[in-house]
């Protein structure tokens, strides 16, 4: 065999050897992924062994701002066990009517909440409140199922109140949401506590800690810590790690 040969020819088994590699930086999302026959509050998708929920239509908007949910959620206590800065660059991901956007821009006065919904009648909803309250640091954005449509790296923490469960494509939402978090950033989940049964909440609309620990490091998060500040939900805390 020629010299040229044998170069050619380990150039090519070189190559061969890295697409293992390069397949394993890379999850292929379709394999993510399960299918089977809807539950009765389920889309009939998988992740993790989790089946995925039935998203709460614009129809339900009155609920999300019912009266006993200040004492039931405790928003106060969301928004100060985040520990924004005045001039935050935060996402309400999906932010609904802006039941803790506007409690978010209020705690950062020279910041900015994106408000991020998939659900154009939500954001309508929020505009018009927006535009009576004269509210000027909240900026209303329609996302994707799979793109929560924010810049890369402009955002220091973003917000997850009652909405992850419901992700079709929790993979890639969540690699669009560490893609926008600065190195640093951190992502607030919260979340009913699925383990315990007596939280009179839908079993897909509760989620474990273990399971949402798993879901998240999935997409490179850094798990930080749980803090036991509301009634019947998880406050967990991720972070983007400091080298990207």
């Amino acid at each position: 065999m020629s010299r040229r040969r044998s170069i050619l020819l380990l150039v090519v088994l070189c190559l061969l050897a890295a697409v293992p590699a390069l397949a394993q930086s890379e999850p292929v999302t379709d394999s993510l992924y399960t299918f089977h026959a809807p539950s009765r509050d389920g889309i009939g998708k998988t992740y993790f062994g989790r089946e995925i929920s039935q998203v709460m239509g614009h129809q339900g908007a009155a609920w999300l701002e019912r009266r006993t949910r200040v004492v039931e959620e405790r928003p106060d206590r969301v928004v100060e066990g985040m520990g924004l800065a005045p001039d935050a660059q935060v996402a309400d991901i999906g932010a609904g009517t802006g039941y803790f956007t506007f409690r978010i821009a209020e705690a950062i006065p020279t910041g900015r909440v994106y408000a991020v919904d998939v659900q154009p009648e939500m954001l309508e909803v929020m505009q018009k409140r927006i535009e009576r309250r004269a509210i000027t640091n909240v900026t209303p954005v329609l996302g994707a199922e799979d793109d929560p449509k924010l810049p890369s790296e402009s955002l220091d923490a973003v917000l997850l109140v009652d909405a992850y469960h419901e992700f079709a494509y929790p993979y890639e939402m969540m690699r669009g949401i560490r893609s926008a978090l600065r190195p640093g950033g951190r992502v607030f989940l919260i979340e009913y506590r699925g383990e315990d049964p007596r939280i009179p909440i839908k079993p897909l609309h509760k989620m474990t800690q273990a399971q949402a620990i798993t879901e998240l490091e999935a997409v490179g998060l850094r798990w930080v810590e749980a803090l036991d500040i509301l009634p019947t939900q998880h406050f967990m805390v991720f972070e983007k790690p400091a080298e990207g």
